[in-house]
């Protein structure tokens, strides 16, 4: 079937209206003549979108690994969901003794009468009680929807607080779930507010000497372990991961570093550009999902530094760990060669795990974002293109300059010099050009379009969340939720990749996938569609 005779099928039942816009969302991809997608858009209401808030990509991505920051959502207790840990994030606390606040759930829980006449008094109640019960280093307010309506201002309470207690750091966010499109604001809000309230707190630097920053690396299922263990291989230190088993001390050292690689682009850029302005640290997009993006990260680290000590050590544990994956490969990719795979997530990993699927010699059919920008998909050179809407306005934009006395000219020197010899910075191609041509494109895929779509394809394994998981099943697919791993993982790095490749083999190996039949498919159904305007 034709790409446009499929993305008919997929949209026949659309209104006229509804099936205009969301075919300016998906493509067929050709990596030499990249097309612009209508991306960051709303969703269409009615249509079952993967999406979440901007309070869930605020809290509930970006803050929520942090173990020693107590986090307090400001609102009803139905938003105290994503209060709690919903992603597996993991942690470590350096110490027996150290703090660790991940396992709690704090909200204020706010009642009628606190929506009629303000719900500040409320808010500064449950600072003083969770700074009175645990003494913590940092407290953050999240604000949601209802918060937003009544007008609270948790600015002014956190300050207030703040020079209260004098030794408890209390800051804001205005990341109610209506103020953007989607959770991508949320990564924004979350970073603007890092930056100005943490990031620079603490001047102090280890001996170490090679010093990094990981950001967009949230330690699903244990995946930040074994990038810290894998980097501590090579002799580098990681100064702070943004945030996976993250510290605030560690935040507040972050601007120390010499180098950072960022992971997941869409949820961390905006620190990564901010620290670059405010004191010279060079960003370079990497790639830990997948043994051989694993080892061009790596090198691209040992060349950043240009040491030849450092880059024999590199090699050294590439070419340990890279043994241990021919073996894993050798024996899996047999049982997997030529099956397909549908992806359909956040941050880069819809792009990160197609890495995946290839060194098992699977085919991936369809890929998109459930918040990605337009640089996502077709990479940062058209950042100058993008028009700014009125929801992107709803977010701050900091004015940054460059600190008069912490700024490394030494670091921005250094990335001139390597740009001059072929290495990137500051640079992301984005997903489409690495995708083979043909393969769908598709942004906030409609939970109608994931049906139509397995209903033509059948695609030997699905990749989304939770609110898919269950529905695909039922049509006979396993499903691998990325969000969460399920109850696997970890899947970053040369450990990772031997994991991801032992767990796709048993799914897409099962028989028992062929005996489900979908309620749907046994009882009849009216069926109906739109008669296209002309």
């Amino acid at each position: 079937m034709s790409y446009e005779k499929l993305n008919d099928y997929m949209m026949e039942k659309y209104p006229t209206k509804v099936y205009r816009k969301r075919k300016k969302g998906m493509t067929a991809n050709d990596p030499e003549d990249i097309q612009e997608l209508a991306v960051n858009v709303r969703t269409v209401p009615g249509i079952i979108s993967q999406r979440g808030c901007t309070y869930a990509g605020c809290k509930g991505v970006v803050l929520g690994p942090t173990r020693d920051i107590i986090n307090i959502t400001h609102g009803p207790i139905g938003c105290g969901f994503y209060s709690w840990l919903t992603r597996r994030n993991q942690t470590r606390p350096e110490t027996e003794t150290a703090e660790n606040f991940m396992t709690y759930c704090f909200s204020t829980d706010m009642q009628d009468k606190n929506i009629v006449f303000g719900g500040e008094e409320l808010l500064k109640n449950a600072i003083q009680e969770a700074y009175d019960l645990f003494h913590p280093k940092a407290i953050a307010v999240f604000s949601t929807c209802p918060v937003g309506l009544i007008g609270d201002d948790v600015h002014a309470v956190a300050r207030e607080m703040k020079a209260k207690f004098g030794d408890c750091n209390v800051f804001g966010f205005s990341c109610e779930g209506y103020k953007g499109v989607s959770q991508s604001a949320g990564h924004h809000i979350a970073n603007n507010q890092i930056f100005k309230h943490v990031i620079g707190e603490d001047d102090s630097r280890s001996d170490s000497k090679y010093r990094i920053n990981l950001l967009g690396e949230y330690n699903i299922g244990g995946d930040a372990f074994v990038l810290d263990e894998l980097f501590e291989k090579c002799g580098i230190e990681i100064v702070a991961t943004f945030s996976g088993n993250s510290s605030i001390d560690h935040f507040a050292n972050a601007h120390t570093a010499d180098l950072n690689l960022i992971m997941c682009h869409r949820s961390i850029n905006y620190v990564a550009e901010m620290m670059e302005v405010k004191f010279g640290i060079p960003w370079t997009k990497v790639n830990f999902i997948g043994a051989d993006a694993s080892a061009k990260a790596l090198r691209r680290v040992g060349e950043y530094y240009e040491d030849d000590e450092l880059k024999a050590r590199i090699e050294e544990v590439i070419a340990e760990e890279q043994a241990k994956v021919k073996a894993a490969v050798e024996k899996i990719r047999p049982n997997t060669e030529g099956k397909t795979a549908m992806l359909f997530v956040g941050g880069s990993r819809a792009h990160h795990y197609q890495e995946l699927f290839k060194e098992l010699g699977m085919i991936s059919l369809a890929a998109g974002y459930e918040f990605g920008h337009r640089d996502d998909y077709e990479g940062r050179r058209v950042i100058p293109t993008i028009k700014v809407d009125a929801d992107s306005r709803n977010i701050e934009e900091l004015h940054i300059e460059k600190d008069p006395t912490r700024f490394s000219q030494e670091l921005q020197d250094k990335k001139s010099e390597l740009m001059e010899k072929g290495q990137e910075f500051s640079e992301y191609e984005g997903m489409m050009k690495e995708m083979d041509s043909g393969a769908l494109v598709i942004d906030d895929l409609s939970h109608y379009e994931m049906e139509k779509l397995i209903e033509m394809y059948k695609p030997s394994v699905f990749c989304a969340g939770i609110k898919e998981k269950y529905a695909v099943q039922k049509m006979g697919i396993p499903l691998k939720q990325l969000h969460s791993y399920d109850y696997g993982g970890p899947y970053a790095g040369f450990v990772g990749a031997i994991n991801f490749y032992k767990d796709i083999e048993r799914m897409v190996n099962t028989k028992m996938w062929d005996f489900i039949e979908a309620p749907w498919d046994k009882q009849k159904a009216m069926n109906a569609s739109y008669v296209k305007a002309v």
